[in-house]
């Protein structure tokens, strides 16, 4: 029978994580858990239920740190999660018969169900959701992107039906807190890749992001949600583009000290 290890990343993930490990009984041969200097529960939680835990000191950004993941792992199947996703059961049932009947495949993708600020998004280009995240141990990699990082495979993808379960969004604090981390890393990562924007650029971007998730997504049939997922990926568009121009310009202002001298 095949093994299957489950990876995840993780920084004070002490409200999400006891339901996510609780969600793989029965199909986990073993868990590894690489973290991020947590301050809450998280490693007792991970302890808890028998993971292998590694500590880096550094963060090298989402992709390299589950790559350090994957590393770890040494079952002949990965499954990567996040902490905040579920298995239900129809899933692991059809996890299990994937990994026990594959033939020509190497990886599959998991539609993912999302819910934000109160409800599962259904439209919004929320869903369906498929990601890349089980397959076979040395067929895959992770990108190296500091965020927005994908699993790259080697071979043919197919596709799982039953969906995982993200409990992405649970309240508006949340939101915002991650518009701003992800705008963050977003727009270094565009800088370092060379890219450039300016006020009206970011203006412009915001409003189409907004425009393609409410209307051209059908997030208006989200209900109050999908509006507001559509304003908060407008936001998060917008603070991306104007953090890349003000980065922009602080690499081409002179050293004060430089000035001084």
């Amino acid at each position: 029978m095949p093994t299957l290890s489950v990876i995840l990343i993780t920084r004070n993930e002490e409200a999400n994580l006891g339901d996510c490990l609780a969600s793989l009984e029965g199909i986990a041969c073993e868990i590894v858990v690489v973290d991020t200097a947590s301050q809450d529960r998280t490693l007792e939680i991970a302890r808890n239920y028998g993971a292998i835990i590694a500590e880096p000191s550094d963060w090298p950004g989402f992709g390299p740190q589950k790559n350090r993941a994957l590393d770890l792992a040494t079952g002949e199947w990965v499954l990567s999660l996040d902490a905040d996703e579920r298995l239900t059961p129809a899933l692991r049932s059809e996890i299990l018969t994937a990994i026990n009947h594959s033939a020509q495949v190497d990886c599959f993708a998991i539609p993912r169900l999302s819910w934000y600020c109160g409800r599962f998004i259904r439209h919004s280009g929320w869903s369906p959701d498929y990601v890349d995240r089980l397959f076979k141990r040395g067929t895959a990699r992770f990108s190296d992107d500091l965020v927005h990082e994908r699993l790259i495979p080697n071979g043919q993808v197919a596709r799982l039906k039953n969906p995982m379960l993200h409990f992405s969004f649970m309240n508006y604090s949340q939101v915002l807190q991650k518009i701003d981390r992800y705008s963050t890393a977003s727009a270094e990562q565009a800088f370092a890749a060379g890219k450039t924007s300016s006020p009206c650029k970011a203006v412009l971007h915001g409003i189409w992001s907004f425009l393609r998730t409410y209307i051209l997504r059908a997030g208006f049939l989200d209900g109050p949600q999908g509006l507001a997922l559509a304003i908060s990926n407008g936001q998060g568009t917008y603070y991306r583009y104007i953090k890349l121009w003000q980065l922009h310009n602080q690499s081409q202002r002179p050293d004060q000290q430089d000035v001084k001298e």
